[in-house]
């Protein structure tokens, strides 16, 4: 039996039980990364706000924010569609698939997600509306058209694409550069290289057929195990460093060490073993670990 990722998009069939209208709409949109940068994005706010932002603030942020990742993460898919279909890890993608037949249906529908975030907040937050459109310009203009064929540090500037979501919360909230949400995108920044590089070793052979320059094809696992921890230590520091902002303290200082205490301790048998299965133990637990502090920072915000 043929596997339906070797065959010409066009001349996939599709079972009707492929996929669910809700299953494929999850993975078209990224919804589990969009709830996780709309955490972020809240974080910004909060700590922007200096307690908890106004609900109006937070609704307009919530709708706008997720509507522009939505927009940005439909894009990448139809992008990267054909590469997607080539690689084990996203061959199940709706339009990798053929789940999803007009590929130019969910350009438009992109594009037009993230025009109407920008024009929505426009006329009534100016900052808000600069860091959504410049947020879904970075992933998919710099990362998955420039950097993501062409150079080994991709991801690394494409962790920019999640600060501009700590920075529109800040924005919501009327404070984009307070240094608590500096800090934390500068923490979103350090984060997506190694959270990224620790799955792109899960899947290396991917990325060997595909041509993408990840960090893992060009260096020994190894060598890649010690570039996750390096940006794990500076993530854990500015983790730490952000108890000094007023809003946070001992409430959130506390926890947090736990936390990154756990995370190390992943990292650092992943370091002695860098093998798939340890690959795999600290992607999950440096995905735990955003979504721990970030809840830690609305929860502290709201004390």
């Amino acid at each position: 039996m043929s596997d339906v990722s070797t065959l010409p998009t066009t001349e996939r069939v599709v079972a009707p039980q492929a996929a669910s209208l809700w299953q494929t709409i999850v993975v078209l949109f990224k919804l589990r990364i969009v709830t996780l940068l709309l955490l972020a994005a809240m974080g910004g706010a909060f700590l922007a706000a200096g307690g908890i932002p106004a609900a109006g603030d937070l609704l307009l942020l919530l709708i706008t924010g997720g509507a522009a990742a939505a927009g940005a993460s439909a894009l990448n898919q139809f992008l990267e569609r054909e590469r997607d279909a080539a690689m084990r890890r996203t061959n199940k993608r709706p339009l990798a698939a053929g789940v999803l037949r007009r590929p130019t249906l969910i350009l438009a529908i992109g594009l037009g997600l993230i025009t109407a975030a920008v024009l929505v907040s426009l006329p009534v937050n100016p900052w808000l509306a600069i860091h959504l459109g410049l947020g879904a310009l970075i992933y998919v203009g710099v990362y998955t058209i420039w950097l993501k064929p062409r150079s080994i540090t991709n991801i690394v500037i494409g962790g920019a694409a999640g600060s501009c979501a700590v920075l529109a919360g800040g924005a919501a909230a009327g404070n984009w550069m307070d240094p608590g949400v500096l800090a934390l995108a500068g923490l979103i920044f350090t984060w997506t290289p190694m959270h990224f590089w620790s799955l792109a070793l899960l899947y290396r052979d991917d990325y060997v057929v595909t041509g993408v320059p990840m960090l893992p094809v060009y260096t020994s696992a190894i060598v890649a195990a010690r570039w996750v921890l390096a940006h794990g230590v500076v993530t854990a520091l500015i983790a730490m460093y952000m108890a000094v902002h007023p809003t946070l303290g001992w409430i959130y200082f506390i926890p947090t060490v736990a936390a990154t205490v756990w995370m190390m301790h992943s990292g650092i048998t992943f370091l002695r073993r860098p093998e798939r299965r340890e690959a795999l133990d600290f992607f999950k637990a440096s995905n735990l670990y955003l979504a721990i502090v970030l809840l830690l920072v609305c929860g502290a915000a709201m004390i």
